[in-house]
């Protein structure tokens, strides 16, 4: 055989394997040939032939096919080794949906658009014209719910747990939602948005919600939840209804749950007023308008439809000998003194206007007091002053006010804002302080001071409204007045002089005014010019230099003149002690010369019996003198010498005398 020809009848021969196809396109048709095995093609049989490998599917795998004559799909399964006819496709090749016992599926299909629902365990494959959707089952606890809603009906319902819920496939859940736990001491208020009707649902209870049910809340954050009234007995809560405005009081104790439509009337449990034995509380009834007050000891607790008037509790006013009360009636007007000693406590229509103090005045003190006529009255404590019948302390009747004056206050009395309500009617000093001109046209700054006292309270009050002010300009116009009529120099040597004529000749001016003024004086004075200043400074300077060097002179002088007089007086005393002395030692040397004479009288006296010469006795007085002079000379160390005449010495022989046997 030739060798051209055994080739191509090699190439007419197709061997299949098991997983193999082959596809021969012929002149108007496809065919296919699966494996294994061996296939002879005739050649111009055919246009082309191919081999294929066969789709291996495993246990989940799924392909769909299309037929592409007729358009009809298939849905293939494994396992399996799977071969395509001529005219097919695979359109999508997926794994099968693995369902756990709690997963489903929701199925549909989309030549009918009917859904269904399969539940787990397996492994689903959809069909030819279905499509799923896996979800998993909600496992609901014993607190859990949640709400359904079907999307064909519009019905819906409450699933409670414990359960674990697949939905029908057209079921649509809303989350999870735990169940409203609600303690004794709990509520909430719960609309049925089906109807409109409120309740309030109270603990201790589990509340799972219906679908058409809302819990009322405040805002986002609010969960609803809220806490009963626990009343303790001096505790009370009053509710109002927010459709019939009918208000309900509670008190304890209890635990208080409100109505659908109450709230708090008093925005929170209210603790009973305690009113002590000195405190009373008014109560207006809202209802009827009636007041009524009750006074302590006691627990008030408002009733509903009370509230306290005047900011609640109030203390009884102590009426005593300091203490009085201005009470006014509120149906008639009328105003009263309250003065007798008691606790007091107002009626119903009585308001206390004002707590007045007993007013007591000292001796130096005074008060004017405008009665309801606006007459003045005068009060003082001075006995000497105050009428007859006059009390020296005193309660301020109704409509009676104290006058008070306004005076002008500052050394220039510049401002008018000094209110005085008690006078001072001892003598008291004030300062002050203007500018006036020389005659020379110096401008001086003169401060000073008045020293004066009110003498008549009436003439002043009615001659002025400002005393301060009215005294300091008076003497101000004064001081310009005289100040203006001399020199600089005649002012500084001239200035108590001045002063002295500047409230002593116009007496009647003050006197006019209830007023004396004892002195006034001017403290200091200063040019309001820096220049001038400066030069009367230097001339103060130079005055008080000269009075300093004259006082200097002056104290030199005297303690010259007091050292004088002090030698003066010690010489004189010296003297004196001379002379003194001098007749003290008169008196003694007569006092040692009469004893000394005592003594020899007495010593030649006493001689005369055994020595009858006179001259002998003498003699030896004189020896013995001399010898008390030997023996004072004789403890000293001088040295004494003798003449011959002092000791009587003489040299000469006497022969011895004889004498008898």
């Amino acid at each position: 055989m030739p060798r051209c020809f055994s080739c191509a009848w090699v190439k007419c021969f197709k061997f299949l394997g098991k997983d193999e196809q082959l596809r021969v396109e012929k002149m108007g048709d496809v065919v296919v040939y699966n494996g294994p095995g061996m296939k002879c093609l005739m050649p111009c049989s055919y246009r082309s032939a191919e081999t294929v490998k066969a789709d291996t599917l495993g246990a989940t795998e799924y392909v769909k096919i299309k037929d592409l004559l007729d358009g009809s799909e298939r849905l293939e399964r494994g396992p399996q080794l799977l071969f395509l006819d001529a005219y097919e496709e695979i359109t999508e090749k997926a794994h099968g949906i693995s369902l756990g016992s709690t997963d489903f599926i929701t199925i549909e299909d989309k030549s009918t658009g009917h859904l269904r629902i399969q539940k787990g365990p397996g492994v689903w494959f959809p069909g030819p014209l279905e499509t799923g959707t896996k979800g998993t089952a909600i496992s609901l606890s014993n607190t859990e719910y949640i709400q359904v809603k079907d999307r064909l009906t519009g019905a819906e319902a409450m699933v409670k747990g414990p359960v674990v819920w697949f939905p029908q496939p057209y079921d649509v859940p809303t989350v999870v939602k735990k169940a409203i736990a609600l303690r004794e001491d709990e509520y909430i208020k719960v609309k049925d948005l089906s109807c409109g009707k409120r309740w309030v649902q109270k603990g201790k209870d589990l509340v799972f919600l219906e679908p058409a049910w809302e819990v009322e809340v405040r805002d986002a954050k609010d969960t609803g939840i809220r806490k009963a009234w626990v009343l303790k007995t001096n505790e009370y809560v009053r509710l109002i209804d927010g459709v019939t405005g009918s208000v309900r009081m509670f008190q304890g104790e209890q635990t208080v749950f409100p109505g659908p439509n109450e709230e708090l009337l008093d925005g929170d449990k209210r603790i009973a007023e305690d009113v002590k034995v000195n405190e009373y509380v008014k109560i207006l009834n809202q209802a009827n308008g009636d007041i009524k007050v009750l006074a302590g000891p006691r627990q008030v607790m408002l009733q509903p439809h009370e509230k306290f008037l005047d900011g609640g509790k109030k203390k009884a006013v102590e009426i005593d000998g300091e203490h009085a009360a201005v009470v006014r009636d509120k149906r008639t007007g009328h105003v009263r003194l309250v003065t007798e000693h008691q606790l007091f406590v107002p009626d119903p229509y009585e308001s206390i206007e004002e707590i007045r103090q007993l007013i007591k005045l000292a001796d130096h003190e005074a008060v004017i007091v405008k009665d309801s006529d606006g007459a003045f009255g005068y009060y003082y404590g001075s006995d000497e002053k105050r009428a007859l019948g006059q009390p020296r302390s005193f309660f301020l009747p109704p409509h009676a006010e104290i006058v008070k004056l306004c005076w002008s206050r500052g050394r220039r009395r510049e401002k008018r804002d000094l209110y005085i309500e008690r006078f001072d009617t001892r003598a008291q000093y004030m300062s002050f302080e203007f500018n006036c001109r020389t005659k020379d046209n110096v401008e001086l700054i003169l401060e000073g001071t008045f020293f004066w006292e009110v003498v008549d309270l009436p003439r002043m009050v009615q001659s002025t409204g400002d005393t301060s002010g009215d005294m300091c300009s008076h003497a101000r116009s004064e001081f310009i007045k005289h100040v203006a009529q001399v020199t600089l120099k005649e002012f500084m040597d001239d200035i108590n002089c001045i002063s002295r004529r500047v409230y002593q000749d116009d007496q009647h001016f003050y006197q006019s005014r209830g007023v004396k003024v004892h002195s006034l004086e001017v403290t200091r004075y200063a040019c309001a010019e820096e220049s001038t200043s400066e030069v009367l400074q230097q001339i103060i300077q130079e005055t008080t230099n000269r009075m300093n060097r004259l006082s200097q002179a002056e104290s030199e002088n005297e303690v010259k003149i007091f050292r004088m007089q002090g030698q003066i007086e010690q010489e004189k005393l010296s003297g004196e002690l001379l002379n003194i002395r001098h007749e003290h030692l008169q008196n003694e040397a007569k006092v040692h010369g009469s004893t000394e004479a005592d003594r020899i009288a007495a010593f030649i006296d006493g001689l005369a019996k055994d020595v009858p010469n006179l001259q002998d006795r003498i003699n030896m007085w004189q020896t013995l003198r001399k010898t008390d002079a030997l023996t004072a000379v004789s403890q000293g160390g001088a040295t004494l010498y003798y003449t011959p005449n002092d000791v009587n010495l003489s040299i000469e022989t006497k022969a011895p005398e004889l004498k008898g046997p």
